[in-house]
């Protein structure tokens, strides 16, 4: 099982790859009244989005020089990004509906990119068979320790930059980043998970005590809507968060405008549906203090307008 140990670890190894992301305080005006919040804007990261640190810290730990990735899109085009710089050639298996910046980005960076379908759960089969063709290594975006211990990196980033925050709100999609987050932050800050009402991973887990096959329906499907919610992420979450809050379609499209509009950040569907929680009310705190969101990514072909 992944350990604080591996994600402090994973920390020295990707430090020379990734960015050390800002955090930034705002106030929000939601339904219950004016709440201090910190974002983290991780949608500055190197590619757009939190993936390129369990990219770079699988890539890091693999031999040869070929690498496979199934993606929504932000894992493939860190992927993509990581073996160009570790001097490695990536396959990337992408549905159709991936954003279009995102997938020209992985074409620039050097990836065979294969597009397929319309959700993750289409390119998932094709790249499974692939890896059993070829016998090169999978990168997954959120059900491998190493990509997990990556991605973890950022909880150790959220204590020290704003310590007096508690409870961090997080995107689920497959559920790697939140669980990698929670034990990163165990004992310290608690992590709030936030899903769309069209991809409920870990909702419906929740309610089955189990991943299940769920839907990948609205605006964020192509980055959280994966075939089901990981094994390894569950075993991590099931015992270190509370139930799974979800936002609408509309209420994302209004988190990605007060970005815009308040403070200039351009993020995707998927990176601003934690911020959706707030500014809908969907999730209000119970305690006083102050509250952080994790902008998680920023990859979006277009602002709603």
């Amino acid at each position: 099982m992944l350990t604080k140990s591996d994600i402090e670890a994973a920390r020295s190894r990707i430090a020379p790859y990734i960015r050390f992301t800002p955090v930034l305080d705002v106030v929000l005006a939601t339904p219950t009244g004016l709440l201090p919040v910190t974002l983290k804007l991780e949608n500055l990261q190197v590619t757009g989005s939190f993936k390129p640190r369990g990219a770079f810290n699988a890539l890091l730990q693999i031999e040869g020089g070929h690498v496979v990735a199934l993606s929504g899109g932000n894992h493939g085009l860190a992927v993509a990004h990581a073996a160009k710089v570790l001097g490695k050639q990536a396959v990337i298996f992408v549905p159709k509906s991936a954003a279009a910046t995102k997938v020209e980005a992985m074409k620039l960076a050097g990836a065979e990119v294969r597009q397929l379908g319309d959700v993750p759960a289409d390119v998932f089969q094709a790249a499974e068979a692939f890896v059993r063709e070829t016998g090169w290594p999978m990168v997954h975006p959120y059900d491998q320790e190493p990509t997990l211990a990556g991605q973890g990196t950022i909880g150790l980033e959220l204590l020290e930059q704003a310590p007096l925050v508690r409870r961090w709100l997080l995107a689920v999609g497959g559920g790697g980043f939140p669980a990698a987050a929670a034990l990163a932050m165990a004992g310290e800050a608690e992590v709030i998970p936030i899903e769309p009402e069209g991809c409920p991973g870990l909702f419906e887990a929740q309610k089955a005590g189990h991943p299940v096959p769920t839907k990948a329906e609205g605006i964020a499907r192509t980055s959280l809507g994966p075939p089901s919610l990981g094994q390894l992420p569950w075993e991590i979450l099931k015992d270190r968060v509370g139930p799974s809050v979800l936002v609408s379609d509309d209420a994302i499209l209004e988190a990605q405008r007060w970005l815009w509009r308040e403070v200039r950040i351009v993020a995707e569907p998927g990176g601003a549906a934690a911020l959706a929680a707030l500014l809908s009310g969907a999730w209000t705190p119970d305690e006083a203090g102050p509250v952080g969101v994790v902008v998680c990514g920023g990859n979006a072909d277009s602002l709603p307008v």
